[in-house]
């Protein structure tokens, strides 16, 4: 009998949390073969079988296990069992025949209407396109999310009355749920930041017409070159590489009575996931194309989405960027990853009358707001970044030299 233990995953990490058995108990597995996932206080990551045997749980989806306790035995002396028959082979495909006449419908049910990404059975399906009833106002209770004649009926029973996810009305339920490790790290930061730093927001807009416009021109021969699309994140990356460089307290860290200044810019990318916020971050964005910084956003962004991120890829960030425009914010203040002095947030995109030259036009605008440390980043500093940014941005050939391409012909 071989026993897997927690491995241990950073200095500071004494015990993680159990998310999943990727096998069963008393399941035989291979050698290498992934087991469990297991969620520390920065990333979730996979725990394999380190010989071939069957699979004898020692801990519960959901419980904390101390690192080095054992998590699991594999029984390495136990025979694996003959393998499933095999699936019998499709047969030939038999001669075409002549198509047969459309037989007339079994039913007269009406054609339905219900959105394609909603499941329904073919009797509430008709019900909600005859009724014309918001899916949303439905609450389902069939399998595996699927709408029920009788969840159609309730709905109609009661309408404009809500019901939670598996509650009926007037409900005073109340779920007790743990709090995960990641989630209890998101929480201590984010009180930290708020108590250790003097935290202030400022804010400015950018008008996204240009960018907008080279995203419109070259969008499709972007992908066909480099595989991937081109996003907004590059560009407020590159920004902000180009911003950091001019104004460096922005890019600095208080280490005691010392103030660390970095001559790179280490961009971290907030992410949402389904078990809470992520920050992973993008290494030297100031030596990176725009083709690699939405490389690195896709690999990052997916890595997150799937629990796959290091240890290494949350941690070192130098300046962090957070989008809760993708939520339909319009304006945010958002909270400094500590020990990071500053944060920019990018919000909604949204067409706003705009005086330019004395004419009222249409343009798409976004808010823009920069949290920073005030302790280390003065009013001027702050205010001239977030300019810079904007300037950078409303003007996307300056991200090519930093400089107006005229001005540096004329030598200016």
């Amino acid at each position: 009998m071989i026993s897997i233990k927690v491995p241990t995953v950073g200095e500071s990490i004494t015990e993680v949390t159990l998310l999943k058995w990727t096998k069963p108990e008393g399941a035989w597995v291979d050698r290498d073969e992934v087991i469990a996932e297991l969620e520390s206080e920065k990333a979730t990551f996979e725990v394999n079988a380190e010989q071939a045997g069957t699979l004898h749980h020692k801990a519960k989806e959901g419980d904390s296990i101390l690192i080095g306790a054992i998590l699991a035995d594999i029984n390495e002396t136990a025979t694996k069992p003959a393998g499933e028959a095999s699936k019998p082979a499709p047969a030939a495909p038999s001669a075409p025949t002549a198509p047969k006449a459309p037989t007339a419908p079994m039913s007269s049910a009406p054609v339905t209407s219900v959105p394609n990404n909603v499941k329904a059975t073919p009797v509430a399906a008709a019900i909600i396109a005859d009724k014309q009833i918001d899916t949303n106002q439905i609450k389902a209770s069939g399998f595996a999310g699927k709408i029920t004649k009788v969840d159609v009926l309730d709905a109609l029973n009661n309408p404009g009355k809500i019901q939670f996810a598996g509650q009926d009305l007037f409900s005073r339920n109340v779920r007790p749920e743990k709090m995960s490790n990641l989630r209890k790290t998101i929480s201590r930061r984010l009180v930290e930041a708020k108590n250790t730093t003097a935290m202030l927001t400022t804010f400015n807009e950018v008008d996204m017409t240009g960018i907008m416009q080279i995203r419109k021109q070259y969008k499709d021969k972007f992908k066909e070159a480099h595989g991937v699309n081109l996003g907004f994140m590059s560009f407020f990356t590159k920004a902000c590489s180009i911003a950091l460089t001019e104004w460096p307290t922005v890019n600095a860290f208080i280490d005691g009575d010392q103030l660390l200044y970095h001559d790179y810019a280490d961009i971290s990318i907030a992410v949402s996931t389904p078990r809470g916020l992520t920050v992973p971050v993008i290494r030297n964005v100031e030596s990176l194309s725009m083709a690699g910084i939405e490389k690195k956003v896709i690999e990052l962004a997916g890595k997150a989405r799937d629990s796959k991120l290091t240890a290494e890829e949350l941690t070192g960030g130098t300046f962090t960027i957070t989008n809760g425009g993708v939520f339909g914010s319009l304006m945010s203040t958002p909270i400094i990853n500590i020990p990071q002095s500053a944060i920019l947030g990018m919000h909604k995109i949204q067409d706003r009358p705009m005086a330019v030259n004395g004419e009222v036009k249409i343009l798409p605008m976004m808010y823009l707001a920069l949290s920073y440390d005030h302790r280390i980043i003065d009013g001027r500093e702050s205010v001239g970044f977030l300019v810079r940014v904007k300037e950078l941005l409303e003007n996307p050939a300056l991200l090519l030299i930093a400089k107006d391409p005229v001005a540096s012909l004329l030598e200016l």
